[in-house]
């Protein structure tokens, strides 16, 4: 992971072991989601909490005003990110967040994408037979590229099957160029 990747991930990891430590680990999910979408939706306000020509003590009133539906615990997350110069990050802590929190319970992100939309008995089918290559709950997102032609691309974490006409096609003319038939 890249350097400027893991002030983001610390932060999360921080606020991760409040959670399991308090039992709050839901409400701290929801409130940074909150939070990131908030900022995300708002490029003025984000500029106004990032920009240090603007004072800290009114940086921290903006923010407190603008997110005081949030938890303390996560308003204070909010706030140090404020004065640290790091509140434009505040997505990937929440991205991150997540990531820990889908660990704990179990839950691996896949991708499925396919020349057509899958049909909901598709997406069941596919969601069980990752579920039992990964022995893990499975969270899918489909996607549709017709380029593929037909088949299927699924990406589990780091892995990739690649199931598409495409891909064969592929794969099959460089056998040929290789020589390799």
């Amino acid at each position: 992971m890249a350097k400027r990747d893991s002030a983001p991930r610390r932060y999360a990891e921080a606020a991760f072991q409040i959670g399991e430590r308090d039992g709050s680990i839901e409400t701290w999910r929801r409130d940074l989601d909150q939070a990131a979408t908030t900022l995300g939706d708002s490029a003025e306000l984000l500029a106004v909490l990032a920009n240090p020509a603007v004072p800290l003590d009114q940086r921290r009133t903006v923010a407190e005003r603008v997110l005081a539906s949030l938890s303390q615990p996560a308003r204070n997350l909010v706030l140090l990110l404020v004065q640290r110069g790091r509140i434009e990050q505040l997505p990937r802590v929440a991205s991150e967040f997540r990531r820990l929190d889908d660990q704990r319970q179990g839950i691996v992100h896949a991708s499925a994408t396919s020349a057509a939309p899958l049909t909901d008995t598709e997406k069941r089918a596919l969601t069980a037979r990752l579920e039992q290559m990964t022995g893990g709950r499975v969270a899918l997102k489909t996607d549709v590229d017709e380029s593929l032609l037909g088949g299927l691309v699924v990406r589990v974490g780091d892995r990739l099957i690649d199931g598409s006409v495409r891909g064969r096609l592929e794969r099959l003319r460089n056998q040929l160029a290789s020589g390799a038939l």
